[in-house]
């Protein structure tokens, strides 16, 4: 296996590279280096400049509007987007919906929402988890029963990221209770402004309001807003979490993560050295730089499997999610002791308040304990090792 780029893919790289330096705005490139929060207007304001350069979808292909990147061409612009500071893209939409409604959709719901998804105009959330289905999510009890041309659902979704921001919400519900359970889910679209929908807040540790819960009481969703058939959600859950796990490696998101960590540990500590100077702390950082690369080959061969993502996708997210845990780990012990004090407000954009220690170090704490999800969501990573003695060694 050559594991060298080809020409023709440095070109593109390049290409990107350029593309980043004279479009990339300057106000959110500032932030996502210092890994401050963007806002919601900087990662949609981002979508529309990628969109107006036909790169808005990169994992789309040409006849929904995407540039038709192969594998390795995806992995780059991804990498390069990470490595110049550019926001992450809503996943949602555009990594698991969008997949789902181009396989399973009929043509009138690819014509009414994989535009609005494309150009960021509209900002999708997911509902899958609930209390008492997360992991083992075929248990869920949140019910849409059929009345006439419409579904009334009631019930209640929860950990749902950016969920104060959705316009829709991708939803998995209890369409039959008389069959196993898998059998019995369905696959609904739901525009989150219908009435009956209360979204609140779950404030985090870190004191971020990123996650909520979404409250269904008899709301009415058309009988048209469901993917394929009635039931049969399940298979379409199941194709949306092969790409979703998949996505989960972040080896862009890491690399980048990765060099801003080695140009803090060459900064000066409190006891004048550096702590790349510490042996312990540089072997470290060598072993995980070492996995990191690691990581990003399994990722290659995974997106070039001709059979696409099986059990790989579950390796790759247990992978990538150790990695980043480590990653903020090794972020805080290179910040040193400034990193344990947290100034939520310091995250916000028009913060001008006074900070302790260096820059670096006012999302790091924060980061820590927020980062501890990722062996969680998408499935935990002790199902994931499930899975993967299920679909590799039969047991």
């Amino acid at each position: 296996m050559d594991l060298n780029y080809t020409p023709e893919q440095e070109a593109f790289r390049q290409e990107v590279r350029q593309f980043l330096k004279d479009k990339l705005p300057a106000d959110i490139q500032e932030r996502v280096q210092k890994r401050l929060r963007p806002t919601k207007d900087m990662v949609q304001r981002w979508q529309q400049i990628l969109h107006a350069q036909g790169w808005g979808g990169s994992t789309w292909p040409k006849e929904f509007g995407g540039p038709g990147w192969n594998e390795v061409e995806q992995l780059i612009f991804e990498e390069e987007c990470a490595l110049a500071g550019a926001p992450r893209q809503l996943d949602f939409g555009l990594r698991m919906v969008a997949p789902v409604i181009m396989k399973f959709g009929n043509q009138e719901q690819k014509d009414r929402h994989l535009p609005g998804i494309l150009d960021g105009s509209v900002w999708w959330s997911q509902g899958y988890s609930e209390p008492g289905a997360g992991s083992d999510l075929a248990s869920l009890r949140t019910t849409a029963e059929r009345d006439g041309d419409y579904y009334i659902v009631n019930g209640q979704k929860t950990w749902t990221t950016l969920g104060q921001h959705g316009d829709w919400i991708f939803c998995l519900v209890r369409t039959n209770k008389e069959v196993k359970s898998q059998e019995g889910i369905s696959f609904l679209l739901i525009d989150m402004k219908s009435p009956g929908i209360d979204v609140k807040p779950i404030i985090m540790l870190d004191g971020e309001h990123e996650i909520n819960d979404v409250f269904f009481d008899n709301v009415k969703v058309p009988v048209e807003n469901r993917i394929g058939e009635e039931d049969k959600g399940w298979t379409y859950a199941k194709y949306l979490l092969g790409h979703e796990r998949t996505g989960l490696a972040n080896v862009g998101q890491w690399k980048a993560m990765m060099r801003r960590m080695k140009e803090i540990a060459r900064q000066e500590q409190d006891d004048g050295k550096p702590i790349i100077e510490n042996a312990r702390f540089r072997d470290r950082l060598a072993q995980l730089d070492a996995e990191l690369r690691a990581l990003e080959i399994t990722v290659l061969r995974t997106l070039t499997n001709a059979s696409g993502p099986g059990a790989e996708a579950s390796t790759l997210k247990i992978r990538g999610t150790e990695i980043g845990q480590r990653m903020f780990e090794l972020a805080m012990e290179a910040t040193g002791q400034d990193a344990i004090t947290h100034i939520p407000e310091a995250l916000e954009p028009d913060y001008t308040g006074p900070l302790v220690g260096s820059l670096n170090a006012v999302p790091g704490a924060g980061d820590y304990f927020n980062m501890r999800k990722l062996s969680i969501f998408g499935g935990s990573n002790e199902i994931q090792r499930n899975i993967i003695s299920k679909l590799v060694l039969g047991l």
